[in-house]
């Protein structure tokens, strides 16, 4: 016979049990482990990377035994490197002189993001706890990760297996319009970052003696092709032609950082004001009038993604702070309804923001949570469980954003810890089911991107039982 007495007291017992469960942390949870347990069995689709060539990574580091990765390295071309000291390595030094005074690096940064996400690293790759390292112990990780390195295998052994990923999307910004590829699992970007400086070809000749990194000139690409740069029109037909071989040599999206350069709000310039800037050096021109192009040109970039189907990855959030708020793209979004943007880093820290702006542009708008769980944990969680109130689970997707092995792997684990807490949580509260949560983590981490970019099964290589290596020398 029912009893609503005893069917008050269940309810008010299962509400104390799921309580006492989010007290002792989500991770401790047999929901959470089985969750996690999931996602790990998932081959990943990672949709952002910076993956140099092996002879060029730049964790690479001259030793007294030869050149090749160290745990200096690794620390230094991190993310933690950009917001806190790491001490320097000087060519040929010994580890311990180095150790003495790096080890100290850490000591204000131990619940960070930016430090956390590199332990997995050491933990399952090495078998070491960072935290409770020894200076003997140091050593001998450092010696195992160059011993590592002297071998590409180590590369491959950590990205597909390890970490378990079967496609990942290069943006190899170092060399933007040569459309190499260096791995077998590696997917082409066209990073469109450069164009928007196409008025003079002086923008890619006077870099500092300092900058690393080539700034491939559409202008060079005009000259290999035989084509003339005299006018904006002429220019255009560069970009035409440019985005033409993109997608010949494999590319299969766009991405602009300009975030990190100057504000994501691109007006809809008219062709007379975009003409005034061409030809013309920047210092002959007003910032006003180099911001014209520059906002022309982006627009122009939009119709070309949407011709050649070639979806635009845009950096959203955590660049020039002033100008990187998502919010600052309506108008190119609303603008150019033809074209499929994804939205980088969830726009942090405007999650909510960024979350509003898919609900009116779901149709055409992806988020990527890539660099999101870096950036901060707490954050990525409670984006997550935002998200998935607010808009369908098949618009989010994810991505590394390392230049290494171990970076790539940790940031890996904890993207996925991330997803499967956020996902354990809302299984907790009893606002999906474990099997939805499944779903979900299948969709986010595989699903969505192979639904947007659908070329990419013929790509597919684990299923087969396929093992990459490298090619022999």
């Amino acid at each position: 016979m029912f009893s609503p007495s005893r069917f008050v007291l269940s309810i008010v017992l299962f509400l104390v049990t799921v309580q006492s469960l989010l007290a002792q942390g989500t991770r401790s949870t047999e929901t959470y482990r089985r969750l996690k347990s999931h996602v790990d069995q998932i081959p990943l689709i990672d949709t952002h990377d910076h993956l140099w060539p092996f002879d060029k990574l730049p964790a690479l580091r001259q030793t007294k035994q030869g050149r090749g990765v160290n745990l200096a390295g690794l620390w230094q071309n991190s993310y933690l490197s950009g917001y806190n000291k790491i001490t320097p390595w000087n060519d040929n030094m010994e580890f311990q002189a180095w150790w003495k005074d790096a080890q100290h690096d850490f000591d204000n940064v131990r619940a960070l993001s930016f430090y956390q996400y590199q332990l997995p690293a050491y933990r399952d790759l090495y078998g070491v706890d960072f935290e409770k390292l020894t200076p003997d112990q140091a050593e001998e990780l450092n010696g195992k990760i160059f011993d590592h390195y002297k071998d590409q295998r180590w590369l491959y052994h950590v990205v597909t297996e390890r970490a378990n990923i079967e496609l990942m999307f290069n943006d190899t910004y170092w060399s933007r319009l040569e459309f190499v590829q260096s791995y077998p699992w590696e997917v082409q970007v066209f990073n469109v970052t450069s164009l928007v400086d196409g008025y003079h070809p002086s923008e890619y000749e006077n870099r500092p003696a300092n900058n690393p990194f080539k700034v491939d000139s559409p202008y060079d690409f005009a000259k290999k092709h035989g084509m003339t740069m005299d006018s904006l029109d002429d220019y255009l037909k560069v970009i035409d032609r440019l985005f033409l071989e993109a997608k010949d040599k494999g590319a299969i999206c766009l991405k602009t950082t300009l975030a990190y350069q100057r504000t994501i709000q691109f007006d809809n310039v008219s062709k007379d004001r975009a003409e005034a800037a061409f030809g013309k050096p920047r210092s002959a021109l007003t910032p006003e009038q180099v911001k014209d192009f520059q906002d022309y040109i982006i627009w122009r970039v939009c119709e070309f993604s949407a011709k050649y189907e070639l979806p635009f990855q845009i950096h959203t959030g955590q660049a020039r702070i002033q100008g990187s708020n998502p919010m600052l793209l309506i108008n190119l979004l609303e603008g150019n309804p033809k074209t499929k943007f994804i939205l980088f880093h969830g726009g942090f820290p405007w999650v909510g923001e960024t979350a509003v702006i898919m609900q009116k542009h779901w149709w055409h708008c992806w988020i990527d949570s890539v660099w999101l769980p870096v950036l901060s944990y707490s954050t990525a969680k409670r984006a997550f469980i935002e998200w998935l109130d607010s808009f369908p689970s098949n618009r989010i997707m994810w991505g590394a954003d390392c230049n290494h092995a171990e970076g790539i792997y940790g940031a890996t684990e904890y993207h996925r810890q991330c997803v499967s807490e956020a996902l354990a949580e809302k299984v907790l509260d009893g606002d999906i089911s474990e099997e939805t949560a499944q779903k979900i983590a299948r969709q986010i981490f595989r699903d969505n991107a192979l639904e947007l970019f659908p070329q990419l099964k013929d790509r597919l290589w684990k299923h087969k039982g396929i093992k990459l290596e490298p090619k022999a020398n």
